[in-house]
């Protein structure tokens, strides 16, 4: 399955806030009128916190399963593990950075080769930051104007300021200082029933 690239306001007013898919907040439409109850089965509720997941890290299906599977090969809990492995690709540490002000704006900025870690060009959004790298633009006009733009943007305000990260907007450099703990992730997900929707393919 391809990454998904239709509305992003259709998935927000399903799923809820996914600030990684965008920074807007679609209008409300009939706000008197409450939406229809539908009990939900089990499985209708872990495909929904399987989504949420999906378009909020901007990963195909296939990404997201081999995620799924390097957490439980590691040590600890597996939805906790799969967290960070997300939180540490290159692409979300630039957003959480404010260096994007979604994410696949900071995937573009990879993509095109404004961004340096510890020195070098790194063109794979997929990229696991790790403690001790030092994330940078490239000194290009180009590569710093697109950066100022979104270290100056309103929504870098609303987002949660991680603890894992540093950022020194005046030198374009932000630094990974550890590993995300959970409780800086930001997004409202139920981890555990990710792992169990994925629990047959794994």
């Amino acid at each position: 399955m391809s990454r998904y690239r239709g509305p992003r306001f259709k998935k927000i007013r399903r799923l809820g806030a996914l600030p990684g898919l965008t920074s807007k907040s679609p209008k409300a439409t009939n706000p008197g009128t409450p939406p229809p109850f539908r009990k939900k089965s089990q499985y209708h509720i872990r495909l929904e916190e399987k989504q949420k997941l999906r378009f909020h890290y901007g990963l195909t299906e296939r990404q997201l399963l081999k995620y799924v599977r390097l957490a439980g090969k590691a040590k600890g809990q597996t939805g906790q593990v799969l967290l960070q492995l997300l939180e540490m690709r290159l692409d979300n540490t630039l957003f959480r950075l404010g260096m994007a002000s979604t994410i696949p704006q900071a995937r573009q900025l990879v993509n095109h080769r404004h961004i340096l870690v510890n020195g070098r060009i790194v063109d794979i959004p997929s990229y696991r930051c790790k403690p001790r790298d030092i994330i940078t633009g490239r000194e290009k006009e180009k590569s710093k104007t697109l950066i100022q733009n979104y270290l100056d943007s309103s929504s870098r305000k609303k987002l949660p300021k991680p603890n894992h990260l540093t950022t020194h907007p005046l030198q374009y450099k932000g630094l990974v200082n550890q590993i995300i703990d959970r409780k800086w992730v930001g997004l409202k997900i139920k981890e555990l029933l990710v792992v169990e929707y994925y629990s047959r393919q794994t």
